[in-house]
């Protein structure tokens, strides 16, 4: 197979690079590895639906097509550890070392998002036939009138970034997390996930249903799944709970 990146198709506008990527998919025109990079994203998602909006040509907006078997599915959010952890990889040494993942797949700097992951898998039956890893990093954006909390590389470091050589030294860093997903490294992923996870040991506020709480971050366990100790330990899936500012 192609690693990834080997193969780098580059857009100057797209509705989603997800959406973009899935329709290749479908067409039987895209295979493990293919990357599509957007200049422009007019329709972005996030998590829970949310608007992912950036301005052109200022930001990494991409999306790595990965053919995950002989991975089963139940081991999905490990692919999802593997792709935040290679945003790590990439953004912790230039930002003296504050990078934090904020569970499940947010990229943090200090308490501002710095990007954020989504990643959409085609299933036949239980086999695991692709998965679309949509990566959205902040890189010169220097205005987020929306997004009080977000921030970008160029704020954090007062400098201006090629994007295109960020862009081939985080498809590097995916395809050597990739590797160590593919040999069963499961132990290890979850480990270092848990070694960079944002809050951990720290008290949040949460949301479930509407109702608020307060709980300390433990860990995140091999199911993917957030514990949270508040005189008992509990466990929450993805989208069970909402973070609270």
């Amino acid at each position: 197979m192609e690693r990834i990146g080997q193969t780098l198709f580059s857009l100057n506008s797209v509705d989603s690079t997800n959406n973009y990527a899935m329709a290749q998919l479908h067409a039987g025109m895209a295979k493990h590895g293919q990357v599509y990079l957007a200049r422009e994203q007019t329709a972005g998602r996030g998590q829970r639906g949310k608007a992912w909006v950036t301005e052109p040509g200022q930001n990494i907006i991409f999306t790595a097509v990965l053919q995950p078997a002989p991975i089963p599915y139940t081991h999905q959010f490990y692919l999802s550890a593997c792709i935040s952890l290679a945003c790590y990889d990439l953004l912790n040494p230039l930002t003296a070392e504050n990078i934090k993942i904020k569970w499940p797949n947010d990229i943090y700097w200090c308490d501002r998002k710095a990007g954020g992951i989504l990643i959409e898998n085609v299933l036949q039956g239980n086999d695991w036939k692709f998965a679309v890893a949509g990566i959205g990093l902040n890189i010169n954006q220097t205005s987020f009138p929306e997004l009080s909390r977000a921030v970008s590389l160029r704020q954090i470091t007062g400098k201006l970034w090629d994007i295109r050589a960020l862009v081939t030294t985080l498809c590097e860093r995916m395809e050597s997390r990739y590797q160590a997903l593919v040999v069963g490294k499961y132990d290890q992923i979850l480990r270092e996930y848990n070694d960079v996870l944002y809050k951990a040991g720290k008290p949040v506020r949460l949301k479930k249903q509407n109702v608020l709480f307060e709980a300390v971050i433990k860990e995140v366990n091999a199911d993917g799944k957030m514990i949270t100790v508040n005189g008992t330990e509990q466990e929450f899936s993805t989208g069970e709970i909402e973070w609270v500012t």
